[in-house]
């Protein structure tokens, strides 16, 4: 039982697992991108989070010791002096695993480690646009604004409350007095004519039978 031993032997002696783990943070580093296997990615990626932290305390015993894992001293200038100071404002998280397949020969599962995009100073916020909220109807024109502000203080004054607002109701009670008016003035105006017409036939009737009547004289 392998208790509290942590780590892959990946089928290595550990003079040549340390070797290839110290070549691939060189090729990572230099590419910022590579390609291998499930289980060394997955011992690949703490030991570049490792550096990189390093290489964001700047100072010189943190380039020492990255030296003693990376010894190209171009590789960890350009780890220090471009690739860290990206991470800044990141408490972690640099790198990640992508799973891509199968090796043709072997049929390993292979994986692409790379760094996490960074921009200086803040993380890049990614997401969906919020749509704009629509716009409301087109607006009133002053004038017409003004004569419902007119209509609606009539209403008020003829109600004798000026603070209380008012309804669309109210206002048509207001409105309907004055259709009746006009509708008892139009039945007037017909019935008038209707009577006229009648008293004009009466008379003409009258007109036709009196010559009968005076034609007979009493004997």
């Amino acid at each position: 039982m392998r208790h509290q031993k942590a780590g892959r032997k990946l089928g290595r002696t550990s003079s040549h697992r340390k070797a290839m783990l110290r070549n691939m943070l060189a090729s990572f580093f230099q590419w910022e991108k590579i390609e291998t296997t499930v289980t060394k990615a997955k011992e690949l990626r703490p030991l570049a989070e490792k550096v990189i932290s390093l290489g964001k305390r700047g100072d010189l015993h943190a380039r020492r010791q990255v030296l003693r894992l990376i010894p190209d001293s171009k590789i960890v200038h350009k780890l220090f002096e471009e690739i860290a100071p990206k991470y800044q404002s990141r408490l972690g998280g640099y790198t990640r695993i992508i799973r891509t397949g199968f090796r043709p020969g072997d049929r390993a599962p292979l994986s692409v480690v790379e760094l996490v995009e960074e921009v200086a100073g803040g993380k890049k916020k990614k997401g969906r646009k919020k749509k704009s909220a629509a716009k409301p109807a087109a607006e009133a024109t002053p004038e017409s604004a003004a004569g419902e502000k007119a209509d609606a203080g009539g209403v008020q004054e003829g109600r004798g409350e000026t603070n209380q607002p008012v309804t669309k109701a109210e206002i048509a009670k207001t409105e309907e007095p004055s259709k009746t008016r006009e509708n008892d003035q139009t039945q007037a105006t017909t019935s008038s004519g209707d009577d006229g017409k009648v008293d004009a036939e009466e008379e003409s009737g009258e007109k036709e039978t009196s010559p009968s009547s005076s034609g007979d004289k009493p004997e």
